[in-house]
């Protein structure tokens, strides 16, 4: 059985068999800079996947994605869905460095310190990740501070134009793309009549390799895993790893995405 929290009165999703309140909360459990979401497994003090939402969707939203949920509950990760904070009438993350609103960094810190206390995850082993706005907002605050979390796991997302000059490093990092997106593109595309410009997700990928102090810009390996295309750098500054997926569809986390984090995430040094 999967013991669910603070999901709202009244959600029901296939497979769970009950339903429970955050502690003495209904609906979300909150914190001083927000709130968020949590599915835990049967396991004592388990590992933690925090995965942030999309520009306009939620953390309910999130935990809706059973094909993604689910597997994870299974390998025995808790898994966090955190709200997003308000930009131009919906919810998204304040990632882009130099705008205002909440620290994010201190608020997912916040959350994972809150779950651990009331819940007993194991915030040592905790992996951030994210779907479009929520993994632009994984680059960046794996950029900024890349010891916050043991891993970071983005899908769909990279940084913007103009691209940081660099990052802090080293990073241990599983970014997974579409190949037909046509929201994030692999090169990135112009929003908002020009003021904002996507980044290039090959060029992201250089920034990770020289944080990482990668010598060759060259994979160290390729593999497939049923449709992911993937290509790794490994062997570059200690602590760091570095693996690229690509998946022929579009703008969505693909199914079979929560299993090969999960066993690329347990096959790190520490995992």
């Amino acid at each position: 059985m999967i013991r669910a929290f603070t999901l709202a009165a009244g959600l029901t999703f296939a497979g769970q068999a009950g339903l429970a309140a955050c502690a003495d909360q209904e609906g979300v459990c909150e914190t001083a800079s927000g709130g968020y979401h949590i599915e835990l497994p049967e396991a004592d003090n388990p590992p933690l996947v925090v995965f942030l939402h999309g520009y306009g969707g939620s953390a309910t939203g999130t935990l809706k994605n059973r094909s993604m949920v689910e597997p994870l509950l299974a390998r025995g990760y808790a898994v966090m869905a955190p709200e997003g904070s308000e930009r131009n009438g919906r919810q998204s993350w304040n990632f882009f460095p130099g705008w205002e609103g909440r620290d994010e960094t201190a608020f997912l810190t916040e959350a994972v310190q809150d779950a651990s206390d009331r819940f007993g995850v194991d915030a040592d082993r905790v992996v951030l990740g994210g779907f479009s706005a929520g993994a632009f907002m994984v680059y960046y605050l794996a950029c900024a501070a890349p010891d916050t979390f043991s891993a970071y796991v983005p899908v769909s997302g990279g940084f913007w134009r103009p691209h940081p000059e660099s990052c802090e490093g080293p990073v241990r990092m599983f970014h997974t793309h579409g190949w037909t997106d046509n929201v994030v593109p692999l090169e990135g595309r112009i929003l908002g009549g020009g003021r904002f410009h996507q980044g290039d997700i090959f060029a992201g990928l250089e920034i990770w390799r020289v944080a990482n102090e990668c010598v060759d810009t060259k994979p160290s390996g390729f593999s497939t895993t049923g449709q992911f295309m993937r290509r790794r750098w490994s062997g570059c500054a200690e602590g760091g790893m570095l693996e690229f997926a690509l998946f022929p569809g579009g703008h969505s986390v693909p199914k079979g995405w929560a299993d090969i984090m999960v066993d690329w995430y347990e096959g790190l040094p520490g995992g």
